[in-house]
């Protein structure tokens, strides 16, 4: 405790920095889940791409990045096992953050697109094992999450396999592909709005003081999908395309109209990222400020300080505009071929799915589940459509996140412990 009192100061900004540090490898690694597959259908230039992705992850994880947080800050350990020694937290979350930072460093510089969730939550499972005591780790909590792990990219996988199939009934598989197009993607355009609109106003908007009853906020969701519906219609309206045109010119200004669409779903899935991820970086910091602003007492709700969420949210745009081009690539061309209707299908079933688990609390890992998007969009195809040895190099990546983040927190904590216990 007296340490605490006496170096508290220090520990913050040592809390902060590895914060920003950690937010930053979220970017630079988790940038593909948002982005990738418009990167790699053609729909954005990389530079567009990461344009979009600054104000849309900015935003997400301003507007509704609290309601993850505090599963991560105080869900997976039992914080009162610290209650006499709380100086111990403190050093295992900031032991969390560089390990888990440093890991996805190691990561995207490789291309690997590995879970920030496994890393982060490996991470305080490694501290509190050796810090407390295995039977302090809420191992239910932590089988729930991994439990997530498995039925959320299977999820999105349904989910883009049915909207991929649905759009080659509706559009591709049609005597005219380019009317029933003109016709049926306003209604996509309308659901992916919806889908966003709605979790953001039901359970994101708290941190800016703005509270909406269910039915005030389902009419003002309807209203802004159908805002978005009838701006994506005028758009797709003022394309120049050829209705005499073969039936191969067809499919390709058909792709052209779901490239608009295309647009609009990065912004959705770079939203949805930056709500559930920035909980990766922010909710162990979130955690150390509480302690020390308190006096070394263990809350179990802490207020998120106003500076926290802005932190979480430009490390995660640095780290993507100057480190996510690797993994970018990873996702987006590597597992599967994608057009920008493949891309759309993908993208929206995946943000769909992880915006609603933000909205519910469940620290979910995006890129898994953007990745059992682009597999569902790869089998409608058939198997062969798949990269077979790329997505087996993913799943090795996935499965030594979590114990490479346990082992790299368990160092740093003994670490960070031998320092302050020197002074």
């Amino acid at each position: 405790m007296e340490l605490l009192s006496q170096y508290g100061f220090y520990l913050l900004v040592a809390a902060a920095l590895f914060g920003f540090f950690m937010a930053y490898g979220v970017g630079a690694n988790d940038v593909a889940n948002a982005m990738g597959t418009s990167v790699g259908s053609k729909a954005l230039t990389l530079k567009q791409a990461l344009i979009v992705a600054a104000v849309f992850e900015a935003a997400g994880a301003w507007l509704a990045g609290g309601e993850v947080t505090s599963t991560i800050r105080s869900g997976i350990v039992d914080a009162a096992a610290f209650a006499p020694v709380p100086e111990l937290l403190v050093y295992g979350m900031i032991a969390s953050l560089l390990a888990a930072g440093t890991w996805l460093l190691v990561a995207s510089y490789f291309g690997w697109p590995v879970s920030t969730t496994h890393s982060i939550v490996g991470a305080i499972i490694g501290f509190a094992s050796v810090g407390v005591g295995m039977e302090y780790v809420h191992w239910d909590e932590v089988g729930g999450i991994v439990g997530s792990w498995v039925v959320t990219p299977v999820l999105s996988g349904i989910l883009a396999y049915l909207i991929f199939m649905s759009a080659q009934k509706l559009i591709f598989d049609t005597e005219n592909p380019l009317a029933n197009a003109k016709k049926y993607v306003p209604f996509y355009m309308f659901f992916a709005a919806f889908i966003m609109a709605y979790v953001t106003v039901s359970k994101g908007l708290k941190h800016v003081g703005l509270k909406f009853s269910t039915a005030e906020g389902i009419w003002l969701c309807l209203a802004i999908a159908a805002t978005v519906a009838v701006i994506g219609k005028i758009a797709i309206s003022r394309l120049k395309i050829d209705p005499d045109a073969d039936k191969e010119m067809h499919f390709t200004n058909v792709e052209k109209i779901f490239g608009i669409l295309m647009i609009f779903t990065a912004c959705c899935m770079a939203f949805a990222h930056g709500s559930n991820d920035v909980a990766n970086a922010i909710g162990p910091l979130a955690a150390v400020v509480g302690i020390i602003q308190s006096g070394g007492q263990i809350l179990d709700k802490v207020a998120l300080d106003w500076w926290i969420l802005p932190l979480g949210a430009v490390g995660i745009v640095i780290g993507l505009a100057t480190l996510g081009a690797k993994v970018i690539q990873t996702i987006g061309e590597n597992i599967t071929h994608l057009t920008p209707s493949r891309g759309f299908a993908a993208e929206i079933a995946a943000a769909s799915t992880v915006v609603i688990a933000s909205g519910l609390g469940l620290p979910i890992s995006t890129t898994q589940t953007l990745v059992g998007a682009v597999l569902g969009v790869g089998m409608a195809r058939g198997i062969a459509a798949l990269n077979l040895g790329v997505i087996r190099n993913i799943f090795i990546s996935w499965i030594v996140t979590l114990p490479v983040g346990a082992f790299l927190s368990i160092v740093f904590f003994y670490t960070i412990k031998g320092i302050m216990g020197s002074l």
